[in-house]
C-alpha cells in the first residue's frame, strides 16, 4: 500500500490479549488499572514489561507485547490479488500469556488487496466454556509523503465523542458530532468516539493523494489519533471504547461456540 501514500504501521488488540506488527492490536487502547472483571472472571495484570506494554502514565496499553503470539499462516497468496489468511489459537498452552486474557478463542485474520484497496476481515471463534469479551481494534497509521501536515484535508463521519480524563479514560459523553471535513492545520487529536455508523468512512487527502479507511462491519467505536509532532494520522476501528474491560460500557460478550466477524478497508488513490 505505497501508491503515493503509505500505511505506516498497524497493530491489533482483543480484550487484553495480544499485538502483532502487522495490522492488529488487542486491549482496547488503555486500562485504568492493572486488572479487570469481565466474562465472569477476575483478572490481575502483572507489572511485567516483558509481557505488558505501558503508556506514558504507567497504565497497561495495547495488550501483550508484540511478537509473543504464535500466528500460523493458513493460506498464502498464490498470485497477486489472492487473499492471505492467518490463524491464532489463544489458550493455556502458553500460560504466561493466557493468564492476561483467560478466554479461549481462535482468531482468523484475512487480508485481500486489489485495485488499491486492502480489506481486512477478522473472525473470532469462542472455543472454550467461557464467553469471550469483544474489545478489539486496529491501528492503521497513515502518512501523505511530501504533503505538509497542516494542509491535510480530513473527513470524519457522524459519531459521538466521548469525554476523556487526563489518562485518556472515558469519563462520560461529550457530544454528538455531524459528519465534517476540515483542514488539519495545527489541530491535534487523541479522541475516542462511539455510535459510529455501519459502514463509516474516514479519509485524509492532500496534493492529489487520498487515503480512505472504511469501517465495514463490527466496529461501532473509533479513535482518531493525530499528534502535532508527527506527520501521520490514525483512524482506529474499535469494537469497544477504551477501558471497556473495566467499565463494561460498550463491551459485548461472544458466547461459547459462537463466532463474530469484523472488517474494514483502506483505499489509496487520487484526490
Amino acid at each position: 500500500m505505497t501508491r503515493d501514500a503509505k500505511i505506516c504501521r498497524g497493530s491489533w488488540c482483543l480484550g487484553f490479549g495480544f499485538s502483532t506488527p502487522a495490522t492488529l492490536e488487542q486491549v482496547v487502547k488503555v486500562l485504568s488499572a492493572f486488572g479487570y472483571d469481565a466474562g465472569g472472571r477476575t483478572v490481575r495484570i502483572p507489572h511485567d514489561p516483558e509481557r505488558i506494554q505501558l503508556e506514558s502514565h504507567g497504565l497497561p496499553i495495547h495488550g501483550v507485547i508484540g511478537g509473543r503470539q504464535a500466528w500460523e499462516l493458513a493460506r498464502a497468496p498464490a498470485r497477486e490479488g489472492d487473499p492471505l489468511s492467518a490463524r491464532l489459537r489463544w489458550d493455556d498452552s502458553v500460560p504466561e500469556l493466557f493468564e492476561l486474557f483467560p478466554f479461549r478463542h481462535e482468531l482468523v485474520y484475512d487480508a485481500h488487496c486489489a485495485r488499491g484497496r486492502l480489506t481486512i476481515d477478522l473472525t473470532v471463534h469462542a472455543t472454550g466454556a467461557d464467553a469471550v469479551p469483544m474489545a478489539f481494534g486496529f491501528h492503521p497509521y497513515i502518512a501523505l509523503p511530501g504533503a505538509p501536515r497542516e494542509r491535510w484535508q480530513v473527513e470524519l463521519p457522524a459519531m459521538r465523542r466521548l469525554a476523556l480524563d487526563d489518562h485518556q479514560i472515558p469519563a462520560g459523553i461529550d457530544r454528538e458530532l455531524d459528519a465534517r471535513r476540515f483542514e488539519l492545520g495545527r489541530l491535534e487529536f487523541d479522541d475516542a468516539f462511539d455510535r459510529v455508523s455501519e459502514p463509516a468512512r474516514f479519509a485524509v487527502e492532500c496534493g492529489g493523494r487520498r487515503v480512505e479507511v472504511e469501517f465495514l462491519h463490527g466496529f461501532p467505536c473509533a479513535q482518531v489519533f493525530a499528534p502535532i509532532a508527527a506527520t501521520c494520522i490514525c483512524f482506529e476501528p474499535m469494537a469497544a471504547p477504551p477501558n471497556a474491560l473495566r467499565s463494561g460500557i460498550g463491551l459485548r460478550l461472544l458466547e461459547p461456540g459462537a463466532s463474530a466477524r469484523a472488517s474494514f478497508s483502506l483505499r489509496v488513490g487520487g484526490a
